[in-house]
């Protein structure tokens, strides 16, 4: 059997899940291009219960995201890269198995993967790449008009991370900048 590399081409990503990893919560968010806007189709949280084994809760957070795939034709994911401290080498580690986890979901699902570093998305969102998370909340509800500020936090985040795979994968930085 051999190996399958999927890319995102230029201007090819019209609908893009963004993910925010955790272990116990993983925020998703499925945006698309309709017409001129950007439009919200899906947001929510992954959840998994801390009791559980880690087996169980990879294996939940690889059914949750694999019915996202079935229920949206996602034409690239958006993950945010792995950032720890290195005091925290088990929480990197337990953030490796479930940013693995996901990885495996989208091969499956043949959608390429990109990976954005948290000052990225914040820079791409805010032009400020240690701007706090409310200016991300806030920057996210203005560019997908919502009603208010996205909760909770890792919702927030997916969406920020959607938004700036739209933003990088279709070349419009200076879109999302401006």
């Amino acid at each position: 059997m051999g190996t399958q590399v999927v890319t995102a081409r230029p201007g090819s990503a019209s609908c893009i899940l963004g993910i925010d990893p955790g272990l116990n919560t993983t925020g998703y968010a499925v945006i698309s291009r309709e017409g001129p806007r950007l439009c919200l189709r899906e947001a929510g949280v992954i959840k998994s219960r801390r009791s559980d084994t880690l087996p169980e809760r990879l294996r939940e957070i690889h059914v949750g995201l694999s019915e996202v795939f079935e229920a949206h034709a996602v034409d690239l994911m958006a993950l945010e890269q792995l950032f720890s401290h290195y005091d925290r080498p088990r929480t990197a580690i337990l953030m490796g198995h479930a940013r693995g986890v996901i990885c495996l979901a989208a091969a499956l699902a043949g959608v390429p993967v990109e990976h954005y570093e948290p000052t990225r998305v914040k820079k791409v969102m805010t032009g400020n790449g240690r701007a706090p998370k409310s200016q991300i909340q806030l920057a996210v509800k203005m560019q997908l008009n919502l009603q208010s500020v996205p909760e909770p936090a890792d919702v927030a985040d997916a969406m920020a991370i959607s938004l700036c795979g739209h933003y990088l994968a279709n070349n419009t930085i200076d879109q999302a900048l401006a």
